[in-house]
């Protein structure tokens, strides 16, 4: 049976990815040895990490003075990382969901974070939008997307102080002004690799500015320095990384996978709305396209088992909502098809009759 991959992460890649890894881990290079016991300093792996730089450049239509990093230690080494780097007083924050707060905690190590704005007060369900950036900030830090409540910021801030953005779960989802940034960083294992790597996209003229004696391996400058081979890279998932690249600018680039991601996530919250047995949990102006949560409506709440099951002999997987908040959620990323989402309605509205 086809299975239809709706996890939040590790999540589902593109087929040309997985064969295109898969051969590679057999013959790297035509060099007859496995991409996993080569030398990282040989020529035939930096022109890997060459291109992946590049294409990333290329795709999201980075200024010269911006530097394409792939770090290990995921988007939560990134939350101490960017204090580390860029706060000597304050840093501003707002409140979205898990990732934020966790990034919020590591922020407070390092000094001040003000915390301009929360929606913790209803679980998460909305995107605060009444706040004001101070201008004595270091820094202004948000989460793009959240994956565990299904909220999603698709705009970019006017900032008068630089802005860091966790995109781990929507980055090459939407086209984006990238000179609003000054670091972006993302974890690989939604929309560009499997796990192990993460993307840092870091404007150089932020760094250098900070109080502190920053430890070699979390200073951005050794790692721009050194073309992310400051140490052995994670080799795999960098090779992976580049091959959804190319799969991206193959396809039309990021405008092409958002106007898919947008298509997807309409057909499938057309359905939430129009089904009785279902709604959403989030504010319909903040529902993120990657994520989107559901629960079913309280009249028809003890059929979310029977759901469950009648959804994975669809060949339906993923769809479970995460242990902190229940329900059902499903994931969109860009490898995703838009049959997997067709397959998805079909169930709902044949479960809809059924009951």
């Amino acid at each position: 049976m086809k299975k239809h991959n709706f996890y939040a992460g590790p999540s589902i890649l593109t087929p040309y990815t997985i064969q295109k890894t898969a051969d590679a881990v057999l013959n790297f290079a035509d060099m007859d040895l496995s991409l996993l016991e080569i030398s990282h300093r040989s020529k035939q792996f930096q022109a890997v990490m060459d291109e992946a730089q590049a294409l990333t450049k290329e795709l999201l239509q980075l200024p010269d003075d911006y530097h394409v990093l792939f770090l290990g230690g995921g988007a939560s080494m990134q939350f101490c990382m960017v204090p580390f780097n860029l706060l000597n007083k304050k840093a501003a924050y707002i409140n979205t969901g898990t990732w934020a707060t966790n990034a919020i905690k590591e922020a407070k190590i390092f000094g001040e974070v003000d915390v301009l704005a929360s929606s913790e007060d209803t679980k998460f369900n909305y995107i605060p939008k009444n706040f004001e950036i101070p201008a004595d900030a270091d820094y202004f830090h948000f989460t793009s997307n959240n994956t565990i409540y299904g909220t999603e910021i698709r705009h970019d801030f006017d900032s008068p102080v630089p802005v860091v953005c966790d995109m781990s779960s929507d980055i090459f989802s939407r086209v984006f002004d990238p000179t609003k940034y000054g670091v972006i960083y993302a974890g690989a294992q939604k929309n560009l690799a499997p796990a192990g790597v993460t993307i840092v996209i870091v404007k150089e003229s932020l760094l250098g500015h900070v109080n502190r004696e920053i430890p070699t391996m979390l200073d951005y400058r050794t790692h721009i320095k050194k073309g992310s081979m400051f140490n052995t890279p994670p080799v795999l998932p960098i090779y992976s990384a580049l091959m959804t690249l190319r799969y991206y600018k193959e396809q039309g680039g990021v405008k092409e996978m958002e106007r898919r991601d947008l298509e997807k996530a309409a057909i499938l919250y057309d359905e939430i709305d129009r089904n009785k047995l279902f709604r959403g949990t989030v504010a319909e102006e903040d529902r993120s396209i990657m994520n989107v949560c559901f629960v079913m409506n309280p009249d028809y709440a003890e059929l979310e088992k029977d759901f469950m099951e009648f959804a994975t002999e669809q060949g339906i997987v993923g769809i479970k909502g995460h242990r902190s908040v229940g329900g059902f959620r499903a994931s969109l990323y860009n490898a995703l098809p838009k049959e997997s989402v067709e397959v998805l309605v079909k169930a709902m509205k044949d479960f809809e009759a059924k009951h």
